[in-house]
């Protein structure tokens, strides 16, 4: 009796050893679970920015095709990529307002028409004119990066103003290659500037998310 006794506490412990980590990762597993679910509304928002700024980096790219080739879709184009800008500003103004999102439209639309100015100089060789445009382009990068970071606490200037930097830099490679005809280069500046806006999309969404948590 008393080994049976013996082995069945033995069996009873080991059980209970075994038994509090595997509860303990499933309330981790179930704690980590929850704090990665995305809300419909939060997938929503993130599908929608990422589209937006995804359409950016295309429809910029085609215009600055066009216009260096001088194709008769440029105007078009140029079009299409100006209500992209309105697409963004749309975007925001059910947590910041009408207005703050058509300010960071007209922002934003001051930067493609800097952009424009840019590549016609570009093409002709004006370099005085380049350095001036270069040096408004930023200075209206240092204007968006301001509007987002008093919008939302989450958005840092610095870090909105050094994803706006790149984004302009990885543009210039694009312009710059298409002149001399580098078209790998052209192409790999392409990938490197889609893959910078979609996280940059992911960061104004988690900001959005974090600042107004009871919308989603």
């Amino acid at each position: 009796m008393k080994n049976k006794s013996l082995l069945a506490l033995l069996l009873a412990l080991t059980m209970s050893l075994n038994i509090v980590p595997v509860m303990s990762a499933q309330v981790k597993w179930s704690e980590n679970k929850a704090l990665t679910c995305l809300s419909p509304k939060m997938v929503e928002l993130k599908s929608d920015m990422q589209k937006a700024w995804i359409d950016h980096t295309i429809w910029t790219r085609s215009y600055i095709v066009s216009a260096l080739a001088n194709l008769e879709d440029q105007k078009d184009v140029l079009n299409r990529l100006l209500r992209n800008q309105q697409d963004i500003g749309n975007i925001i103004k059910p947590y910041y307002g009408e207005a703050a999102g058509n300010k960071l439209a007209e922002l934003l639309t001051e930067h493609i028409q800097i952009a424009g100015k840019l590549v016609a100089s570009a093409q002709a060789g004006k370099q005085a004119e380049v350095t001036k445009l270069e040096a408004d382009w930023h200075k209206n990068a240092d204007n968006i990066a301001k509007f987002l970071s008093e919008a939302n606490p989450n958005w840092p200037f610095k870090v909105m103003q050094d994803m706006l930097y790149t984004h302009l830099q990885l543009i210039t490679e694009i312009v710059m290659d298409r002149i001399k005809g580098d078209w790998p280069g052209d192409i790999a500046a392409t990938d490197k500037n889609e893959l910078h806006m979609i996280h940059f999309a992911d960061i104004l969404t988690e900001g959005i998310v974090k600042q107004f948590p009871d919308k989603f």
